[in-house]
């Protein structure tokens, strides 16, 4: 009976005009995202961020959660109609999805897309509100040490499970941990990492490095490829699925939201994970294995879901232990505690009106974007006619003007454009950039929980393994470590020994 009053009551907060009005901006914005190629949810988010200083926090929350999750649902549209995915979670989307529409069934799967969707939206929004309060009360339980052991944790599950180098994500989370405690010293008064630059005085701004890297250094990336764009032009028919098709996609819609929900709270994973799991797990148990890549409308179904049971699922270890599990969830605990807002446990228990309130219009938000994405195809594929040099540049000065208006900043004008340029160098080197937003936004609270931890214990690092659950979380992070590392150790050793 609490879900359920909790429920109403969040109902009744996201149900406002105000809310309804930023709510329906978030899903628009996002679904335009996930249409246009080069232009993903961390960037977008990063250059909102200054925005949502003059917004109250549940509004900005909601706008900016509608961002991320509507991108997903956006990127199946042109991964099916044009085969170039909007988002990377829609990559695995084009390989049955197009062949679909070529075959003259492109309307079956935009509807299968978007019933899988939404389908995986309610179960991921139904599992916040599920596991959230239990969650939550057993994280009031932690103490510095607890924090600490779970952050670090984290910090190391995502430099493993993130794309890419795992070497290269462990130096870009030691990197980020650096960029955080730049500034002064809260507790001993003293300059760190300033090189007697007052600017930098007071640390590095989140909004620069977001806006720098995820925007920024996405454009100069992006500017230097080019997109061979094949539009599907016939008109699209039967836009509802046959019972077949209904039947064919309940089962795989079903697994994609499970094996969403599992990698959406994994830290360090992102929906292209998860959708590309859930297309392998459907093509092995098919009896008929070879329909994959020719139009298998279960290859459609699945990863949608997939992908956005995943995006839902990443606000439950933000909401909760304040842990961001992906680089956009990174992006809202920033937007969190540059409202004054200290994310943790304690958001549902004295900001009960935003957690509800959040999970409320999600629901909304879903149903919103069904309605967004099927009548509305034709004009989100006319998008694709906009030349990226007119949208480019107007993204620049958006970011420019955002950023300077924070603090009304020429140097960090200039320190956004310098990690612009960092953002793209390191993107053409194949570092992930994930890991050190991640590093960034837990570096000053592992600090934090350090010190706390070395107070309490009167300078006994053995305190993290003296507590059972922070215990539990060191030695949950060396087995990590040791599962990772131990292949390439045998490996070394055999070419050795020969």
């Amino acid at each position: 009976m609490d879900i359920l009053n909790n429920l109403i009551m969040g109902f009744g907060v996201a149900v406002t005009l105000q809310n309804l009005g930023y709510c329906f901006i978030g899903v628009f914005v996002g679904t335009l995202i996930g249409v246009l190629p080069g232009i993903g949810p961390l960037g977008t988010i990063a250059m909102l961020l200054p925005i949502t200083f003059n917004v109250p926090p549940v509004a900005a929350l909601i706008m900016l959660a509608g961002i991320y999750y509507g991108a997903q649902y956006g990127g199946s549209t042109t991964a099916i109609l044009v085969n170039l995915p909007g988002e990377t979670s829609a990559v695995v989307t084009c390989i049955d999805g197009y062949q679909m529409a070529r075959q003259g069934r492109a309307g079956p799967a935009l509807a299968i897309a978007a019933i899988g969707s939404f389908v995986a939206g309610t179960f991921g929004t139904l599992m916040i509100a599920v596991a959230g309060p239990p969650l939550a009360e057993f994280a009031l339980k932690f103490g510095a040490p607890e924090y600490f052991s779970l952050m670090l944790m984290s910090l190391v599950a995502a430099a493993v499970l993130a794309q890419g180098d795992m070497l290269k994500s462990i130096a870009m989370v030691v990197l980020g941990l650096l960029l955080g405690i730049v500034g002064t010293d809260v507790n001993t008064g003293t300059a760190r990492y300033s090189f007697d630059i007052p600017e930098l005085s007071d640390g590095i701004g989140f909004i620069v490095i977001a806006v720098g890297i995820f925007a920024v250094g996405e454009i100069i990336l992006n500017l230097g490829e080019t997109h061979a764009r094949v539009i599907f032009t016939d008109k699209i028919k039967n836009l509802f699925p046959t019972k077949e098709d209904l039947k064919a996609s309940f089962g795989p819609i079903l697994r994609g939201t499970a094996i969403g929900s599992f990698f959406g709270v994994l830290p360090g994973t992102g929906p292209a994970v998860a959708s590309f799991a859930a297309y392998m797990l459907e093509k092995k148990i098919s009896k008929t294995p070879e329909r994959f890549g020719h139009g298998a409308i279960e290859g459609v179904a699945a990863p949608e879901a997939a992908n956005n049971a995943d995006a839902q699922c990443k606000f439950i270890p933000m909401l909760t232990l304040g842990l961001p599990a992906s680089g956009v969830m990174a992006l809202m605990l920033g937007a969190l505690t540059m409202q004054g807002i200290q994310p943790g446990p304690e958001v549902m228990t004295q900001r009960p009106e935003l957690f509800w309130g959040l999970i409320a219009s999600m629901w909304i938000g879903n149903l919103m974007l069904v309605i967004l994405n099927l009548p509305l195809i034709g004009m989100w594929v006319k998008l694709l006619s906009v030349p990226y040099r007119m949208l480019f540049p107007a993204i620049m000065a958006f970011s420019a003007i955002g950023v300077y208006s924070v603090n009304n900043s020429a140097f960090e004008i200039y320190l956004t454009a310098l990690f612009g340029v960092l953002g793209f160098m390191w993107a053409r080197l194949g570092f992930n950039m994930t890991p050190m937003l991640l590093g960034f936004v837990l570096g000053p609270l592992m600090e934090e929980h350090l010190r706390r931890a070395m107070l309490m214990s009167r300078a006994d690092p053995t305190v993290f393994f003296t507590r059972p659950l922070s215990a539990t979380f060191m030695c949950a992070t060396i087995l990590i470590l040791i599962i990772v590392l131990l292949p390439a150790f045998q490996k070394n050793r055999k070419v050795l020994t020969e």
